[in-house]
């Protein structure tokens, strides 16, 4: 079955409630960095504010940031580090138009549609039922290919796995990724599998360990420093497999974060965390489709990042897609405890996931 994307119900403003709300208060932030006393906070979900007796749409937003309205009329969400001397902020606590602020966290609901107050087997588990969730992500992927834009965020749990980076491969090169958010150890130990066929010295096929094999990864990390970028290391060894090659030659965008941990690290990973973090932000904000695999710190910190919602070129305002995938089902949760209303948490081994979902699209046997 061919996928729809769920029709948009704006709020209707000729309600009473609306009509006669307030225009939302605007103050000027007090200096760089800094918010006014009583700014407004923003969730994920879509949110109206009231000017000059209009309810305009933010279009671009992220949870716990500041609105600031520009000269304009343009509704900008920033960050409060972000926030400049004289930003006209909007300011209000409360979200159902009292304050000329309401968020719209049912717009996507579907008309009519009830749930039991009691139903066993709510949760997302090991023992959740999974095969409509693959059902539908594949039918999802196939849309978003030609339609849609496609985020992966991955740890390095797929560079230790043969047929893990084989159908990561297959998925890049068929279409079905236009961005990759990781950090140092998932690139590292893909080129490592990729150069030398191991990941952390251990064969990424048999798992057996290799003599001096701890030394792999940072002769690797060397290698690519010496040639100065992935890319050319790419070219320099002649490499010819692995996520990080098609990236490369597919000229898929890809954002590498480092940690305090990091060895190295590869040249293009982003030391700074605020540096990182907007340079993250850069691809979650052209997103339709979010897969955050085996990463717990990336997960939480692009799901912080992520809206429920996307305004497309003609207006038309549709969900964004989150997947959250690992083996601990602390990690999901910590997703969907944003409440969101698109995010789909699936807890299994992410090797067997992206290896189910490649043939299901049909790009590996």
């Amino acid at each position: 079955m061919a996928f729809e994307l769920p029709v948009y119900c704006e709020p209707n403003f000729e309600e009473e409630r609306f009509k006669n709300a307030p225009d939302a208060r605007v103050e000027s932030a007090p200096m760089d960095g800094v918010a006014p006393d009583g700014y407004h906070s923003t969730s994920m979900y879509p949110e109206y504010f009231k000017l000059n007796g209009a309810w305009r749409l933010a279009e671009e937003s992220r949870m716990d940031s500041s609105v600031v309205v520009r000269e304009n009329g343009r509704l900008d969400v920033v960050e409060n580090r972000n926030l400049k001397a004289g930003d006209r902020v909007i300011l209000g606590r409360s979200e159902n138009g009292e304050e000329g602020i309401f968020v719209h966290a049912h717009g996507f609901d579907k008309p009519g549609e009830a749930r039991d107050q009691f139903a066993f087997r709510q949760g997302r588990s090991r023992e959740t039922a999974y095969a409509k969730d693959y059902d539908r992500l594949t039918s999802l992927l196939r849309y978003e290919k030609e339609h849609g834009n496609i985020l992966w965020v991955m740890g390095p749990a797929f560079a230790f796995d043969y047929d893990a980076r084989r159908a990561m491969q297959a998925l890049i090169e068929n279409g079905y990724c236009h961005g990759l958010l990781a950090g140092n150890a998932l690139a590292t130990h893909d080129l490592e599998g990729a150069y030398l066929h191991t990941a952390l010295g251990q064969d990424i096929y048999t798992q057996k360990s290799q003599p001096n094999g701890h030394y792999n990864h940072l002769d690797v990390i060397n290698r690519v420093r010496r040639s100065g970028s992935i890319k050319q290391f790419i070219e320099d060894c002649r490499i010819d497999n692995g996520i990080m090659y098609s990236l490369v030659k597919n000229d898929v965008p890809f954002v590498l974060t480092g940690s305090i941990r990091d060895d190295g690290p590869l040249p293009e990973v982003i030391g700074d965390a605020y540096q990182g973090q907007g340079a993250m932000r850069g691809l979650i904000k052209k997103c339709t489709t979010i897969i955050c695999l085996a990463t717990m710190l990336h997960t939480i910190a692009a799901g912080n990042m992520t809206p429920s919602y996307r305004v497309l070129a003609d207006g038309t305002v549709r969900p964004v897609y989150l997947y959250a995938v690992d083996a601990d089902e602390f990690v999901v949760n910590k997703l969907l405890d944003r409440g969101s209303l698109s995010a789909t948490t699936i807890v299994t081994n992410v090797q067997d996931f992206i290896t189910l979902v490649s043939r299901g699209l049909g790009v590996m046997a």
